[in-house]
């Protein structure tokens, strides 16, 4: 049975991504820092648990250096929240901790999951974001990794290609907990008519799994938000 190995997945969309993918009928390991997390997965005998931290080199060899296969990496895992402050008070230390978990972190893991992608014929999946490309104030260190992240994806896939392919996914406006008091005002904003949810992200990433025609490309998730033109009235 095919393997799946997906960073970030104790919470929000990494954890909708593994859920998917169990349903769909993969062996899935669930990569996280958080331990607590990944303890509150639902227990599955296709799911196996790894903690480790993904811009930790050592970490991450140690954690893909328990498995014995991989045709799937959907390199999720990132710092929730963009804004970091305005960009005269930002501390290279801040700074830094973006860069090494959401780019850093994103080339750890295909470095050290290519040689088994190699022998299965995989797939890379990377998470970028829509504000690779649009911005709100005081999210420099956030944009630029995602940037880089979109980069990098278009990198692989000329360097990989054509034994493994690599594409990535922006999301937009992902609501990730239920508890989200989402308004008839934020839904709207979107043409697709509401918010989007984990699964949507979720069932994009099965579909780059399965493109054998696909690669080195971004896909856009977002309700169509980045199409809508906005005026201020």
């Amino acid at each position: 049975m095919k393997q799946a190995l997906v960073t970030g997945g104790a919470n929000g969309i990494g954890r909708g991504i593994v859920l998917h993918l169990l349903e769909r009928g993969w062996h899935v390991a669930a990569l996280d820092r958080d331990a607590d997390a990944l303890s509150r997965l639902p227990k599955h005998a296709a799911l196996g648990l790894l903690e480790a931290d993904v811009s930790d080199e050592p970490s991450v060899a140690a954690a893909v250096g328990r498995l014995d296969r991989v045709d799937l990496l959907v390199a999720n895992a990132g710092l929730a929240g963009p804004e970091g402050g305005p960009v005269e008070t930002l501390s290279l230390e801040a700074w830094q901790d973006w860069i090494g978990t959401n780019l850093t972190g994103t080339f750890l893991m295909a470095k050290h999951c290519v040689p088994f992608l190699r022998q299965s014929g995989g797939a890379i999946v990377t998470m970028s974001s829509t504000r690779a490309r649009m911005s709100e104030p005081d999210c420099e260190a956030y944009a630029a990794t995602k940037g880089g992240i979109e980069a990098l994806t278009h990198a692989l896939a000329v360097s990989l290609g054509p034994e493994v392919r690599v594409n990535g996914i922006a999301p937009g406006w992902i609501a990730t907990d239920e508890g989200d008091a989402l308004r008839e005002i934020d839904h709207a904003q979107h043409p697709a008519g509401r918010v989007g949810r984990p699964e949507d992200v979720a069932r994009a990433v099965s579909y780059l799994a399965e493109a054998e025609f696909v690669t080195g490309q971004i896909l856009t998730i977002d309700g169509g938000m980045t199409r809508k033109m906005i005026y201020e009235h």
